[in-house]
């Protein structure tokens, strides 16, 4: 197998902003793993305020002890890859996935599967959110409008920039703007501290905005505080940065420290590390979403192939793709409105850079 490496930068058509960062473009560094004949793609995204992963670190991980763990293997051993690939390094989490779904792309490429088929499913589409950037109340309620009449009906809205009650502001001019039938969830990207997370949840609350749930209210490791918070509001409390591995959602649950989860392929290593997580949530009664970090379609595109099989109990959040204002790459995922549909050729359906 070869293994190929390519950064990529993708212009977005409206800058992303939350409390940790505003993105004008989508910084990944794609993988290809090709046999004699066919090419397999995979995505590690740069998030530097959450991962602390950089496209050269990737790279070298990649090119470095990922391609040497993977020597003397052939294409069709595809499980003794994806442990070494787990093996090579500590962390690098995001040039794992990519390997990760470069491997399983390859892998169902091989046999004529679209990538959900690979994992056992005949979904042919899979429903996402949409986020709405931080602002002011006047224009996240324009852009609420905007969304709900592009065709999602799943907002999330990002909080947690230091004013709670600007943030319950924002939140109740957004319903207000969108009406009843829409849901409404929010990410404070760990912005808050507890008390605030608790006065501006209940507000909402006591206010009828109808939060389905709040995501990543304080700063990850704090998990005796996302206790402490899930404990005096009825809002599910989502957990996002604190979950990167089996350990950490092993920590939440034993804390009791969220309701839900949000597995993420460059957060805990791809498709294989993702499916115990969904499994193990499953198990111990905890809700679960996946999501993604500002991806393209080949990241996106593998984890909408991963909720296809694995099903989850909310509404993704899969819009990352829908942001770029063109893709790097040709072929993958399509929307439509809060639709993505899947590909019905081999692998994730990508044929190749953008031209």
């Amino acid at each position: 197998m070869k293994i190929t490496t390519h950064l990529v930068s993708a212009p977005l058509h409206t800058p992303f902003v939350t409390a940790l960062r505003t993105a004008t473009h989508a910084e990944s560094l794609l993988v290809s793993i090709s046999d004699d004949s066919l090419t397999g793609w995979g995505e590690a995204p740069q998030v530097w305020k959450v991962t602390g992963e950089s496209l050269a670190g990737a790279q070298a991980c990649v090119e470095g002890p990922i391609a040497t763990a993977l020597n003397g293997l052939g294409p069709d051993d595809l499980t003794e890859a994806l442990r070494r690939v787990q093996g090579a390094a500590q962390a690098n989490f995001g040039a794992k996935a990519a390997v990760d779904v470069a491997l399983h792309d390859l892998a169902a490429r091989r046999v004529g599967l679209p990538l959900h088929g690979f994992l056992g499913s005949t979904v042919v589409s899979v429903r996402t959110d949409v986020t709405l950037s931080a602002g002011d109340p006047e224009s996240l309620a324009a852009a609420g409008a905007d969304r709900i009449a592009d065709g999602f009906d799943v907002l999330k809205v990002k909080v947690g920039t230091g004013d709670a009650a600007a943030d319950f502001e924002r939140v109740r001019r957004i319903r207000e703007a969108i009406g009843p039938d829409p849901r409404l969830r929010l990410d404070a990207n760990q912005g808050w501290n507890r008390r605030d997370a608790v006065t501006a949840i209940r507000a909402m609350e006591d206010a009828g905005c109808d939060i389905e749930l709040v995501e990543q209210p304080v700063p990850a490791p704090d998990l005796e505080a996302m206790a402490w918070i899930s404990d005096r509001v009825s809002t599910p409390i989502l957990a996002d940065e604190s979950v990167y591995g089996v350990r950490d959602l092993v920590a939440v649950i034993r804390h009791g420290a969220a309701d839900l989860v949000n597995v993420k392929l460059a957060k805990c290593g791809g498709l294989g590390p993702a499916r115990t997580l969904l499994e193990l949530a499953r198990e111990h009664g905890l809700g679960s979403i996946v999501g993604s970090m500002m991806e393209s379609h080949v990241g996106v595109g593998a984890a909408a192939a991963l909720v296809a099989a694995y099903p989850t109990t909310a509404v993704n959040d899969l819009d990352a793709a829908w942001w770029l204002k063109e893709s790097p790459v040709a072929g993958g995922i399509r929307y439509e409105g809060s639709l993505i549909h899947l590909p019905t050729s081999p692998g994730l359906g990508v044929t190749g850079l953008a031209a």
